[in-house]
C-alpha cells in the first residue's frame, strides 16, 4: 500500500484481482485479439485480472455519478436525463492505452446499465498536416499546440452536456492526416470513451493562453476550459520510459513488414530500407518527438488520474494505483 500521505491507495496486481470475482467477462480470447493493438500481448487472462477489476469499479462510478445527478435534479425541482458518463484514458504513444480504451468500451457496453458506449480518439482532432506544416509544427505532431484544442473542447463539452448529436473528425494512420469530409457521430451515449496522449492537459494559461487565441478564452488573464474539465473518470497507462521505447520500435518494425507496404501509407518510404536503417530512423523519432512530449506533457498528467495502470517490462499490469475518494 502507498503511504497515508499518497492521495492514491495502491494494490498488487494480486489485490486488484481479488476484488471483482463476481463481476461477469463477456469476453473470449478471440474477442480479445480482435481488440488489442498491434503487438500487444494481452490476452483473456490479462483481461481476467486487470479488466473485470475495471468494469467493476466503472460500473459503480458510473451509477454513482447518476444517483448524484438524480438528487439533484431532485433537489432543484428539475427533470433532466442523466448526460453520457465521460472516461478518458491517457498515456504514451505505444504504451498500449488504445487496448485499454477499446477493452473498456467492449465491456461496458455488455452491460445492461449502459448498452450505448462510443470510443473516440483525439487524434482527430489533429490540425491537418497542411496547418502543421503552415505553423512550422510538423515535427511537433502529437504535441499539445498540434491539435485543434477549441474543437476538441467544444465537441466534449457538447457531449457532456446531452446535445442528441455531435460529430468528431476521423484521422488515419494510413495516410497519417485527417480524412476530409468524415466524420464519428456519437449521440447520447451512456458512456464516451475519450482516448488520446493529452486528454489530461490543464487548460493553457498566461502565455500559453496568449500563444493561442483561437482557443477559448485565449486572452493571457483568462481562465480557459480543458478537456478535463469534463471528465468523470481518468485512466493513465503508465510503464517504464525504456520499454515503452522497445514496444514502439517492435511495433514500428511489425509495420513495416506489413501496414507500411501499402502504396497509400504516409510512411511507405521505410517498407524497402533494410531493418536497421528503418530501426535508426524510427529510433530517431523516438528520442526526439515522442520521448520528449512524455516528459514534458504527457508524464506530468499522470498525477491527474483517477486510476494509474503500471505495467510491466511484459506489457502486463503490475499495480493499480487508485485515488482516495
Amino acid at each position: 500500500m502507498t503511504s497515508s500521505h499518497s492521495p492514491y491507495i495502491e494494490l498488487s496486481r494480486e489485490q486488484w484481482r481479488a476484488l471483482a470475482s463476481s463481476t461477469p467477462l463477456p469476453l473470449a480470447q478471440d474477442d480479445v485479439v480482435k481488440l488489442r493493438g498491434l503487438g500487444d500481448p494481452t490476452d483473456l487472462t490479462e483481461v481476467d485480472a486487470v479488466y473485470r477489476p475495471l468494469t467493476a469499479i466503472l460500473q459503480d462510478y458510473i451509477l454513482t455519478s447518476r444517483e448524484r445527478a438524480r438528487r439533484t435534479a431532485g433537489f432543484l425541482g428539475v427533470d433532466t436525463r442523466p448526460t453520457p458518463f465521460v472516461i478518458a484514458v491517457a498515456g504514451s504513444v505505444a504504451v498500449g492505452k488504445s487496448t485499454t480504451a477499446r477493452l473498456i468500451a467492449h465491456l461496458l457496453a455488455r452491460f445492461p446499465g449502459t448498452p450505448r458506449v462510443d470510443l473516440v480518439t483525439t487524434d482527430g482532432f489533429l490540425l491537418s498536416n497542411a496547418e502543421l506544416e503552415a505553423r512550422g509544427l510538423m515535427s511537433r505532431k502529437g504535441f499539445p499546440e498540434s491539435y485543434d484544442r477549441r474543437a476538441l473542447v467544444e465537441f466534449v463539452a457538447a457531449v457532456k452536456s446531452g446535445a442528441p448529436r455531435v460529430q468528431a473528425p476521423v484521422y488515419s494512420h494510413k495516410v497519417y492526416d485527417i480524412v476530409p469530409g468524415r466524420s464519428v457521430v456519437v449521440e447520447r451515449p451512456d458512456v464516451l470513451v475519450l482516448e488520446g496522449l493529452n486528454v489530461l492537459q490543464p487548460a493553457p494559461r498566461g502565455r500559453a493562453a496568449a500563444e493561442h487565441p483561437d482557443e477559448p478564452g485565449g486572452h493571457p488573464m483568462a481562465s480557459v476550459l480543458a478537456v478535463s474539465d469534463f471528465i468523470d473518470f481518468s485512466i493513465y497507462v503508465d510503464a517504464d520510459p525504456a520499454d515503452i521505447r522497445r514496444w514502439y520500435l517492435e511495433r514500428f518494425l511489425t509495420l513495416k513488414r506489413t501496414a507500411f507496404n501499402d502504396p497509400d501509407s504516409y510512411f511507405q518510404r521505410f517498407a524497402s530500407i533494410p531493418d536497421d536503417i528503418a530501426l535508426t530512423a524510427a529510433s530517431g523519432i523516438w528520442e526526439s518527438v515522442n520521448l520528449v512530449n512524455l516528459r514534458e506533457n504527457i508524464a506530468p498528467t499522470r498525477a491527474r488520474a483517477t486510476l494509474v495502470l503500471v505495467k510491466g517490462s511484459d506489457h502486463h499490469m503490475r499495480r493499480v494505483l487508485l485515488r482516495k475518494a
